[in-house]
């Protein structure tokens, strides 16, 4: 049985989390052969946690990367010997197995490697001496000095380099502080992939770190394609819908299955957050379909679930701006420009000079941090159908087609979907006067 990973982008909003847990849920129904997990790239925004943390919704465990490691070709061999064992104790296991290391314990603790060089050595120095063996050594007074382990989650590449420039045939490998099982060099005559699925993005630039070295084996997305080049074939769900947890749930029922009411309050969760309680310009009739069968089945109202979620929204006057702005921002690149896209929603926009300067501010951080041209963010009320633009002082702004209501703001009366509406504009500004 292998692993497969589902994973949503770097910044993980709603619609990215609980499209992983959803699709995950039903590959596990539909392929008994492998087990599917949910995973996070990125850390949670505090609004996202805690709207999670309300519904009671398992977040998916945060995974940093899916490079090759330690950890995918060490073995954790079922016999094992004791240190004070009369070397003879040996014979037992290669009887049935031909090892190169033997991992050796003194008493409940492990205690090292003893390796086929080990007793080869000690039997030439036994037999050089007198040309026969007489006594029995234990395995301990055999055992050579032994060399610093490796970490579980060391990198393929290092350890292997490690290994090859060690005279060790096997080094034992540990996890926060304790022994694990070990590697020999063997273990990396090939190197492994972990198998991803993608959901919610399928730009490599978006993904999960060291993705390029992963076998990725699915794609389930709504956004515009730049995909990943793939060994193989492979299955793709790539829909200009208003969330990704709308193409799970008619994945769901194309497969004949039905979301149990957690899934579909997931589902739900996902979807109301990326079409803004079905506001948004991106909603087709699809989603609207969806939202409805799935608040039936997790036995909730449409509207006070989405308007109560929204609530939840920490207000952006008391968040830290740069953790605010980067939580939710996805970067382009037009006509060689450089561009950052960031968007927070709210439920109301009274209070925005209130901290508009501030948010100025931190938009510029995270410009300069990216190295990007040009950065905006959109604040949208998802409430009211309005929005505002925050900019970083960029030539292009001039040719926005936005009210300004100050230096580098504009107003965005009906305007609520970044991909549909904004970006359309962000890129006629760079393209046609850049």
């Amino acid at each position: 049985m292998s692993t497969i990973y589902i994973t949503g982008h770097r910044n993980p909003d709603l619609d990215s989390v609980c499209s992983a847990y959803g699709y995950a849920r039903l590959m596990n129904m539909q392929d008994q052969d492998n087990t599917y997990i949910p995973i996070r790239c990125g850390h949670l925004g505090k609004s996202t946690k805690m709207i999670l943390d309300h519904l009671n919704i398992d977040i998916p465990k945060y995974r940093r990367d899916v490079y090759p490691k330690v950890r995918d070709v060490m073995m954790n061999a079922s016999y094992k010997l004791e240190a004070d064992d009369p070397l003879t104790s040996v014979a037992a296991i290669y009887e049935k197995n031909i090892p190169s290391a033997i991992p050796v314990y003194d008493k409940d603790e492990f205690y090292g490697l003893l390796t086929v060089d080990d007793i080869s050595n000690w039997t030439m120095r036994e037999l050089a001496k007198d040309s026969m063996i007489t006594q029995i050594p234990n395995i301990r007074d055999i055992m050579s000095q032994q060399e610093s382990p490796l970490d579980a989650d060391d990198l393929f590449d290092e350890a292997r380099s490690m290994l090859q420039s060690s005279s060790k045939r096997g080094l034992a490998v540990y996890e926060n502080g304790s022994y694990v099982g070990y590697v020999t060099r063997r273990c990396f005559l090939k190197c492994p992939k972990n198998s991803v699925i993608l959901v919610d993005h399928n730009e490599p630039h978006q993904s999960i770190r060291g993705i390029e070295t992963a076998n990725i084996v699915g794609i389930i997305d709504h956004h515009r394609l730049d995909a990943i080049k793939t060994d193989q074939p492979i299955f793709i769900d790539a829909e200009p819908l208003g969330s990704t947890c709308t193409i799970i749930y008619q994945l769901f029922i194309r497969n004949n299955r039905t979301p149990d009411p957690e899934t579909a309050k997931v589902l739900l969760t996902g979807l109301v957050s990326d079409t803004l309680i079905l506001k948004s310009p991106t909603t087709t009739g699809n989603d609207v379909v969806a939202a409805h069968v799935l608040a039936s089945l997790a036995g909730v109202s449409l509207e006070e679930f989405g308007l109560k979620m929204f609530s939840l929204v920490e207000d952006l006057k008391d968040r830290d701006p740069v953790a605010a702005i980067s939580s939710d921002f996805k970067m382009y690149t037009e006509k060689g420009v450089k561009i950052g896209i960031g968007q927070c929603e709210v439920t109301t926009l009274n209070d925005f000079d209130v901290y508009a300067e501030k948010y100025a501010k931190g938009l510029e951080d995270v410009r300069q941090q990216s190295n990007l041209d040009w950065a905006v963010l959109m604040i949208t009320d998802v409430i009211h159908e309005h929005s505002t633009l925050i900019c970083t002082d960029y030539k292009a702004n001039r040719y926005l087609p936005y009210k300004p209501i100050g230096n580098n703001l504009y107003d965005m009366p009906q305007v609520m979907s970044r991909k549909k509406q904004l970006l359309p504009e962000i890129i006629h500004a760079v393209g046609d006067h850049i």
